[in-house]
């Protein structure tokens, strides 16, 4: 059974800031497994989160989409298709890791880490979409969901509401 990701590093801590007990923590020390890590320490067992990403990827846009056709019954599919490319954009996925602290659990090679890995967008929009795969992987799409929609949701209403869907050229046009 693993317990920690390093030195002084709990799972526990994690799994309370996610509001997630994995069953299997294994699921979860592979969400935050950068390829980085991997590449130093060859013989570690495990592999690199890019799978779980993909995984976590397609489930956050399946329960967003959900989420966006239920919410919002007025609005057309490209008024739809705006709104979530909105929220599961890059920057918005790593605030969301961010208010996870996620940088502090990812598992980075020494470079990576050196470098500012553990802040870097890119990288934590990844992580956040590798632990909704883990979430959904280990608790079942209930508890994927519910996860995911502690985040979208006010998301989509400041996106709604700041009018952040649209860009600067189609706010542009609807003025004029």
């Amino acid at each position: 059974m693993i317990d920690a990701i390093g030195p002084m590093i709990e799972l526990s801590d994690l799994e309370r800031l996610l509001g997630v007990t994995f069953e299997d923590k294994s699921v979860l020390v592979h969400a935050l497994t950068h390829r980085s890590f991997l590449n130093e320490n060859p013989g570690d067992g495990q592999t690199d989160n890019e799978r779980l990403e993909f995984l976590g990827d397609s489930v956050l846009d399946f329960v967003v989409a959900e989420y966006l056709y239920h919410r919002y019954p007025q609005l057309q599919e490209g008024n739809l298709t705006s709104l979530r490319a909105a929220v599961v954009q890059e920057r918005m996925l790593a605030e969301f890791a961010r208010h996870l602290k996620l940088g502090r659990y990812l598992r980075l090679g020494r470079g990576e880490s050196a470098t500012g890995g553990r802040d870097r967008p890119p990288l934590l929009c990844a992580t956040f979409e590798a632990v909704c795969g883990a979430v959904l992987l280990d608790q079942g799409f209930p508890a994927a969901k519910s996860f995911i929609l502690r985040f979208i949701v006010p998301a989509i209403e400041a996106v709604m509401r700041e009018h952040l869907d649209k860009d600067a050229k189609s706010r542009f046009q609807e003025w004029t």
